[in-house]
């Protein structure tokens, strides 16, 4: 249906191998036959869940985000640590290590591609429900505060652009519609 929109690789040339990203730029042959260069990021893939305290409200964290220079309200989320990790273990993961909960029941979301213009990055959004509360146990490298907030609060803060994060916002607003349902 879409063949007249596809490119093809001819050649890939790694051009910065770090820890999490890997940069690439590949040549590929466009539609038309023309020959054109494609500079993106290969990732890993990564898991983020929406934890909902018993009353309804929302688990968030704090932390610094380099990239943007600022503070963050988002999601618990991580990178899928292992070729071929499971995203929902990945999830579990995260929601432990970052706020300390565990969860009995975690309900799929979505799968949303972050940056499609330039990444290969794909994070699997799960809802967790029937938390039970734990020790908080982030990475060496994480500085993280827990905030709990109310639906409304946290729609406010999207729409104030408080909370800015994609997959966040991407999961409140689907855990939103699934509860009007």
């Amino acid at each position: 249906m879409d063949e007249d929109l596809i490119e093809s690789r001819i050649s890939s040339e790694d051009v910065f191998d770090g820890c999490l990203l890997h940069v690439k730029k590949d040549t590929v042959k466009l539609p038309n036959g023309s020959i054109a260069y494609r500079e993106w990021i290969k990732h890993p893939g990564a898991a983020a869940v929406l934890p909902i305290m018993p009353d309804g409200r929302l688990i968030f964290v704090r932390q610094y985000r380099y990239p943007i220079q600022q503070v963050t309200l988002e999601i618990p989320a991580g990178k899928l640590d292992a070729e071929g990790e499971d995203p929902f273990e990945c999830a579990g993961r995260e929601l432990s290590e970052e706020t300390g909960y565990q969860a009995d029941k975690y309900t799929y979301l979505t799968k949303l591609a972050t940056t499609v213009g330039f990444s290969n990055e794909f994070i699997y959004i799960y809802a967790a429900e029937g938390l039970t509360p734990g020790r908080q146990h982030p990475d060496e490298d994480e500085f993280i505060n827990v905030c709990i907030l109310t639906m409304e609060e946290a729609m406010e803060k999207i729409r104030s652009g408080e909370i800015c994060d994609a997959k966040s916002i991407t999961a409140v607003l689907l855990w939103r519609e699934m509860q009007k349902k």
